[in-house]
C-alpha cells in the first residue's frame, strides 16, 4: 500500500515530504539528547515522584509518633531517652510538613529537594535510633527505603553520596554509644552490616536506575518516533493526488484527506460517522467490493458532486471482513494525463514534420518571389500569386510555432516586477498589432513580481492578448487585464478578459488542444504553445467560466509562482 500511496504523489510533493519528514527526526533527536543529559527522568515526573517521596515520610513520621505518644507502655521507641525521642519525633514531623509543601511549591530546585530530603530522614532517624537504643532497635532499616527510593529518583547519580553519609552516620551513632553509653565492641557488626546494606540497596538502586534511564529513553525514542510516523503519514495522505478514506469493518469512517472530500461531496467532515450515512453510493460499492474482492469498478460519478472518479479498494488485515482503504482517483485527472501524454508525441511528430516542411516552403517562397517580378503576369495571375504568398506565409508561421515549441524547454526563469513589465508590455502589443491603448484596462496590485522566463512571458501573453482582440469590442476598457494574488506568498494570478462573446460550451474541451482553431486564418497553436510554455515555467493556464451579468466574454487566468517584489 506504502509503493501505491508513493505512485500517486508527484516529485516536488515527495520533496516536501522528505525535507519535512528529516526536520522531524532531527528535532526528535536533539530533544532525546537533551532529555539524557539531564539529571531526572522529566521534570514533571521527577516532582511527581518527590511529593510521594515526601508523603510517604510524612506517614512514617506520624506512625512513629503515634506508637511513641500511644503505646507508651511498650517502649519500641524512645526506651533509652524518651525526651531525645520526642524532640527528634517533634522536629522529623515539622520538617516532614515542610518538605511536602516545598514539592507543592516546587522551590528550590529537585536536586536540591532530593538531598534535603535524604538528609532530614538521616539525621532525624539516626538521633531517634540513638534515643532507642541504637542499631538494636530497628530504625536504622527504615534509611533502606528512603536511600533507595532517592536512588530511583535521581537515576543512581547521588545514590552512592546518600549511602555513605548514611552509612557514617550509623557508625557514628555505634561510637558514641561505645563511648559514652554502654554498648560493647560486639554491636558494630550489626551496624557495620547496616551500613554495607545501605551501600548494596544504593548499588541496586543505581542499577535499577540505569535500566530504567535506559528503557525510558528507548520508549522516548519510539514515541517520537511513532509520532513523526503519524505526522510523515498525515503530510502523505494530505498531499495525495487521489482520494483517501479509511473504513473499518463496521463500515465507520475512520479518517479521510481532504481531496477524497472534493470527489465525493458527502464525505466532507464525516470521520467517526458512518459511511452508509454520508456516502450511501460509496458503501453500496464497498459492500459489493467485500462480497466479491476480484471484482473492477469502472468510472463512478458522485451523485452530489457530480464528479467521476475510478474505485479501488485495499484491505487492510486477511480477514473476510476488514478495514478497507479506499483511493478515489478524479477521472478528469486519468484523462488529462492521457490527452498530455497524447500531446506530448503529437508535439514531437508535429516538429519533425515542420522540418521536413521548411526546406519545401522556402522553394515555394522563392519561386512566388520570381513570378511576382514578372512584367507580363495577369490579373488572374496576379491573384493567384496573392493566394500563393499568403498561404506560404501561413504555413511558413505555422513551422515556426512548431519549432519554437519543441524548443520550449529553454527555460531560463527570472523575477519579473509585474509592475513595470505590464505597462511595457501593452505599449509594444498596441504598437505591433496596431491596436488602441485605451482598449485595455489594467489592474496591478501593489508589488507583486512572478518567477517566469521573460521571453516565455511574452510569447504567452501575446497570444492571449491576441486572441482577447480579435473577439473584444475594441472599445475602452473592453480588454481587462489583471494582476493580483488572494494571500500573502501565494501564486501570482493573472486574468485576461475580454467582452465579447465567449466561448462556446462545447469548444472549451478543445481549446489547448494543437491544430484546434474556430478562425480560418489561425494555426490553432496559439493557446497550445502558450499553456505548453506555462507549464515549463511551473505555472497554469486555463480558461475560467464564470456565468454571470457582470462578466461576458472569454477569460483565461495564468497562476505564475510568486516572488517577491
Amino acid at each position: 500500500m506504502a509503493s501505491t500511496v508513493a505512485r500517486t504523489l508527484t516529485t516536488a510533493q515527495i520533496a516536501h515530504v522528505k525535507m519535512r519528514a528529516a526536520a522531524l527526526i532531527d528535532n526528535s533527536s536533539r530533544a532525546i539528547g537533551n532529555d539524557a543529559d539531564t539529571a531526572f527522568e522529566s521534570p514533571e515526573s521527577a516532582w511527581r515522584t518527590l511529593t510521594s517521596f515526601a508523603v510517604y515520610r510524612l506517614i512514617v513520621v506520624l506512625v512513629l509518633a503515634v506508637i511513641f505518644w500511644g503505646f507508651k507502655s511498650i517502649p519500641v521507641i524512645g526506651g533509652v531517652s524518651p525526651g531525645i525521642a520526642a524532640a527528634g519525633l517533634g522536629s522529623y514531623l515539622v520538617m516532614s510538613i515542610a518538605l511536602v509543601l516545598a514539592t507543592q511549591f516546587r522551590l528550590p530546585s529537585a536536586t536540591i529537594q532530593l538531598s534535603t530530603q535524604v538528609l532530614v530522614d538521616v539525621s532525624m532517624l539516626t538521633l531517634i535510633m540513638h534515643a532507642s537504643g541504637g542499631t538494636r532497635s530497628g530504625i536504622g532499616m527504615l534509611l533502606l527505603v528512603s536511600l533507595a527510593a532517592a536512588a530511583l529518583v535521581s537515576h543512581g547519580r547521588l545514590a552512592f553520596f546518600h549511602a555513605a553519609v548514611a552509612s557514617l552516620a550509623v557508625l557514628f551513632e555505634q561510637l558514641w554509644q561505645f563511648l559514652y553509653g554502654d554498648a560493647n565492641a560486639a554491636e558494630f557488626v550489626p551496624s557495620g552490616m547496616l551500613a554495607s546494606g545501605y551501600f548494596v540497596i544504593a548499588g541496586l538502586g543505581y542499577t535499577l536506575a540505569a535500566y530504567a534511564r535506559g528503557a525510558a529513553q528507548v520508549a522516548e525514542k519510539r514515541g517520537v518516533d511513532l509520532a513523526n510516523l503519524a505526522q510523515i503519514n498525515e503530510l502523505v495522505i494530505r498531499d495525495m493526488q487521489d482520494g483517501f478514506v479509511v473504513v473499518d469493518e463496521l463500515g465507520v469512517i475512520r479518517q479521510h484527506n481532504p481531496q477524497s472530500a472534493e470527489i465525493v461531496a458527502g464525505l466532507r467532515g464525516s470521520s467517526g460517522r458512518a459511511l452508509a450515512d454520508v456516502a450511501p453510493q460509496l458503501s453500496h460499492l464497498l459492500g459489493e467490493w467485500r462480497a466479491d474482492r476480484e471484482r473492477i469498478f469502472a468510472i463512478v460519478r458522485d451523485a452530489s458532486s457530480q464528479r467521476d472518479y475510478q474505485l479501488r479498494f485495499v484491505a487492510v488485515g486477511d480477514a473476510e471482513v476488514s478495514p478497507t482503504v479506499v483511493f478515489l482517483e478524479d477521472a478528469s485527472r486519468i484523462r488529462a494525463q492521457a490527452q498530455q501524454m497524447k500531446l506530448v508525441a503529437l508535439g514531437r511528430l508535429t516538429a519533425s514534420i515542420a522540418h521536413e516542411i521548411r526546406n519545401p516552403l522556402s522553394s515555394i517562397n522563392h519561386a512566388a518571389e520570381l513570378l511576382e517580378e514578372d512584367s507580363n503576369r495577369t490579373r488572374e495571375d496576379a491573384r493567384l500569386l496573392t493566394i500563393i504568398q499568403e498561404n506560404a506565409h501561413r504555413l511558413d508561421r505555422l513551422v515556426e510555432e512548431v519549432l519554437y515549441l519543441n524548443r520550449r524547454d529553454r527555460a531560463h526563469p527570472e523575477v519579473i516586477d509585474m509592475s513595470v513589465f505590464l505597462p511595457r508590455f501593452v505599449r509594444e502589443f498596441c504598437a505591433n498589432e496596431k491596436r488602441p491603448e485605451d482598449a485595455f484596462a489594467v489592474n496591478i496590485s501593489w508589488g507583486l513580481s512572478a518567477t517566469f522566463d521573460r521571453a516565455h512571458l511574452d510569447q504567452v501573453l501575446w497570444n492571449l492578448m491576441r486572441n482577447a482582440t480579435r473577439f473584444a469590442t475594441m472599445q475602452p476598457g473592453s480588454v481587462r487585464l489583471s494582476v493580483y494574488t488572494k494571500a500573502k506568498g501565494e501564486r501570482v494570478l493573472f486574468d485576461i478578459a475580454d467582452d465579447g462573446p465567449g466561448v462556446a460550451t462545447d469548444v472549451q474541451q478543445h481549446l489547448f488542444e494543437p491544430f484546434f482553431t474556430t478562425d480560418s486564418k489561425g494555426t490553432g497553436l496559439g493557446l497550445y504553445i502558450a499553456r505548453e510554455l506555462a507549464d515549463v515555467n511551473g505555472a497554469t493556464l486555463d480558461c475560467v467560466v464564470e456565468v454571470s451579468a457582470d462578466h461576458s466574454g472569454a477569460k483565461f487566468r495564468l497562476s505564475m509562482k510568486g516572488a517577491a517584489a
